[in-house]
């Protein structure tokens, strides 16, 4: 099987394709076509050569959907505590704009956390005891508290971590990463998304992965539970891999001839993609199969991790996909959003990811593959300080805050057992060391060896770029 896949083979079935306009199989990925060009890591990126050393070479970004609260994880305020109930001093809000969720309120009562905050590691991160698990990587995190955003609602928000603008159709952090640096493995896609089974909430839609005005090769492969992980990539009943090989050799002879008519890049691409998802129906089942990890393995990342698509098992997932060479994996995990029910609904999603999240980073250590990716937690927005809706004994709910909020990082050449940025005693402003979305996407293109004012792409008459027209890297969490 494998001869067939060799360079002698490659361009002739590819003007074959071309000229037929068939598509066998699946659409499956979107790599291949770009493995003619040379990158500094591999053979398909557009960058020539790095811009500067890279300190990581994959990202894994667990996004959290909804927004969680950072005054209830990682942002401690005791103040709130001690003024529970009172108003929202006017000279703290400064007159921003509200939601409509919470803008119509006679009254916007301040309220503090209900779980408990200790110091954990050396490094003395204040945590919730809500995370026990990331409280055991406390020295090998950054928590970056002075994250702001302008996006107030979740649409354009998660948009906008997601792409660097508000508005949709741009490019995702993948789709730049696979244009700019390609893949390292060409058997796989070099952008993967999983998304956690069974989540509620606000909607997630694939524009949120997807190629933008880029090439329809840098798009992300979402993975999915079940017993086909990427959708269309087996072959029809009664069609096995060696009637699929013999179909595109007898297509290769037919076509072979057209080869002088030249080039067409757009059909090009989608022999790429044809081509890419013929390899996957190998390198998707050996990616997919669990049965090769240790118990001690599965014990680490909980008992959910046995369960395809929860976000355990992604997590675990994650982790063999970069190990194999996959450039951008994106989790998304929904259930964030506790305009109401707080104090219960809060615990529960933690529960459902606090473990995982913490393995993950354990588990690259423990392979030597932490030092070179870079982990990063984290949602759209923050979480306000005063109740939405009625605040009773028992509950509360927490509206949008674009105005601060919290993330960590981990590896990758990011300095551990740090907090970076500090809010001020309410925790509804940024009072020191802010770092906006454009810096952060800046921060992540230059530890991957890309300077983000300079991976560009020219789209009706100007250029763009992941961070637009803004953006400063914060080197003072860089190791």
């Amino acid at each position: 099987m494998n001869k067939h896949l060799t360079s002698d083979f490659a361009f002739p079935r590819r003007t074959m394709l071309s000229q037929m306009g068939m598509g066998f199989g699946a659409l499956a990925a979107s790599q291949m076509l770009h493995t003619e060009a040379t990158s500094p890591s591999s053979s398909n990126g557009i960058l020539k050569a790095l811009h500067h050393a890279p300190q990581a070479k994959r990202v894994i970004f667990l996004f959290q959907a909804g927004a969680p609260s950072q005054l209830d994880l990682f942002d401690y305020k005791p103040l709130l505590n001690e003024k529970q109930g009172s108003e929202l001093p006017g000279e703290v809000r400064g007159g921003q704009r509200l939601t409509g969720m919470s803008g119509n309120q006679s009254s916007l009562p301040l309220i503090g956390s209900p779980f408990e905050f200790k110091q954990y590691g050396e490094s003395g991160t204040w945590m919730s005891h809500l995370l026990p698990h990331t409280a055991g990587i406390a020295d090998d995190i950054c928590v970056v508290k002075s994250m702001y955003t302008e996006a107030i609602n979740h649409g354009p928000g998660v948009t906008f971590m997601q792409t660097g603008s508000q508005f949709p159709g741009r490019p995702s952090m993948g789709a730049w990463m696979d244009y700019g640096l390609g893949t390292e493995n060409h058997d796989l896609p070099a952008f993967v998304v999983m998304v956690s089974k069974n989540g509620s909430g606000q909607p997630l839609s694939s524009r949120l992965w997807g190629n933008g005005f880029l090439a329809s090769k840098h798009q992300g492969v979402q993975f999915r539970s079940g017993k086909d992980p990427v959708l269309y990539l087996s072959n029809p009943d009664g069609i096995d891999s060696s009637s699929r090989r013999t179909a595109l050799d007898a297509l290769n002879q037919l076509h072979e001839g057209q080869l002088a008519k030249g080039p067409d890049p757009y059909v090009e691409t989608r022999i790429a993609q044809y081509e890419l998802a013929f390899r996957m129906q190998n390198s998707i089942p050996e990616a997919t199969d669990f049965a090769d990890e240790p118990e001690s393995v599965f014990e680490l990342y909980g008992k959910d991790s046995r369960n395809p698509g929860t976000f355990a098992a992604n997590c675990l997932q994650a982790r063999r996909l970069v190990e194999r060479g996959v450039r951008f994996v994106q989790l998304y995990h929904q259930g964030w959003d506790h305009h109401g029910g707080l104090p219960s609904g809060l615990p529960r999603q933690c529960a459902a990811t606090d473990q995982a999240s913490a393995a993950l980073v354990k588990d690259l250590k423990r392979c030597g593959l932490l030092d070179d990716t870079l982990v990063i937690w984290g949602g759209e927005f923050g979480r306000t300080n005063y109740c939405q809706g009625k605040l009773t004994e028992n509950s509360f709910g927490r509206d949008h805050h674009p105005r601060c909020f919290s993330i960590w990082m981990a590896g990758g050449g990011i300095k551990p057992g740090i907090s970076y940025g500090e809010t001020d005693e309410y925790g509804y402003n940024v009072t020191e060391n802010p770092v906006h979305i454009h810096d952060l996407h800046a921060t992540i293109l230059h530890l991957m060896g890309i300077d983000h004012e300079r991976l560009t792409y020219k789209y009706q008459g100007r250029q763009f770029r992941l961070t637009d027209v803004h953006g400063s890297v914060v080197h003072d969490i860089l190791s």
